[in-house]
């Protein structure tokens, strides 16, 4: 059986400053989220201790903290976060961010704030 997922069949949540996700695939050892970022909002810099992720902009521009680096992401850009290694997405710009976070585990389980 093939189950079609998108951001309009399954529920979506709220984090943040009214940023939003959905979860598309969710198992132990795949998850994968499509989330939201509205103008100027930013998540909170955190690291996963044993969660090896990717993020991968839709649309929009981010700028991405791994580390002590930083670095801005565009459309069709992605980059992969170690476990260990604290890490914030932000969206600076006057425009929504559209990304994927692929996980290879429930990132939640896993998540410290730093």
């Amino acid at each position: 059986m093939i189950n079609v997922m998108s951001k309009q069949t399954v529920r979506a949540s709220t984090w943040g400053d009214s940023c939003q996700g959905w979860t598309l695939v969710a198992t132990e050892r795949l998850h994968v989220m499509q989330e939201r970022m509205p103008p100027h909002t930013n998540e909170v810099r955190h690291v996963h201790d044993h969660t090896r992720q990717f993020y991968y902009v839709l649309s929009g521009e981010a700028v991405v903290e791994v580390a002590d680096q930083t670095e801005p992401l565009r459309a069709g850009e992605g980059v992969e976060i170690r476990p260990g290694v604290p890490h914030q997405l932000r969206n600076p710009s006057p425009t929504a961010l559209e990304f994927l976070v692929v996980s290879s585990a429930p990132p939640r389980n896993d998540r410290r704030d730093v």
